[in-house]
């Protein structure tokens, strides 16, 4: 950001709250950018037993996850979830557990994670490449992002994490 979205005055970094901040120049306007993190819902989907794990388009090819997406406006974090299993993956969803809060602070994000047991038949979702079936015993968090609640996800089922 370059410019105050409140004035237009020209942004400028300024010491607040002990922190370096974007804030208005202009001395009428109290605008400051405080960059919080942006909430984000993600799903362990399971389908018939298995963990489905999807690769977006433009990843690279052994790259795979979990469902996720931005909550949006007027949502929940439970619709959100259920929404983005549903556009993604082409599934129902029912949440079984909220997994926990985790923040990615490499995307600022702070992720909301969901157990949801998903019924029906696939269908990829624009956003997505591939997806891969995987036993919950098989699954391989990875140390970022996602990674961590799927662990803890896992050790919660009695399943020691293996390691990627």
């Amino acid at each position: 950001m370059k410019f105050c979205p409140e004035c237009g005055s020209d942004l400028a970094e300024r010491k607040i709250d002990g922190l370096a901040r974007l804030a208005c120049t202009s001395s009428e306007c109290p605008y400051v950018f405080w960059d919080n993190p942006v909430p984000v819902v993600a799903a362990i989907v399971e389908h018939g037993g298995e963990v489905i794990l999807v690769r977006n388009a433009g990843w690279p090819e052994k790259m795979f996850g979990l469902v996720s997406g931005f909550l949006e406006k007027g949502e929940t974090p439970e619709e959100g979830v259920l929404r983005e299993v549903s556009e993604e993956l082409g599934l129902a969803g029912t949440i079984r557990e909220f997994v926990g809060m985790y923040s990615f602070t490499l995307r600022n994000q702070l992720l909301l994670v969901y157990h949801v047991e998903a019924s029906g038949e696939v269908a990829l979702g624009a956003e997505l490449q591939e997806i891969r079936r995987v036993a919950p015993e098989r699954v391989r968090p990875w140390p970022y992002g996602t990674g961590p609640a799927v662990s803890d996800w896992l050790l919660r089922r009695g399943i020691t994490p293996r390691e990627s």
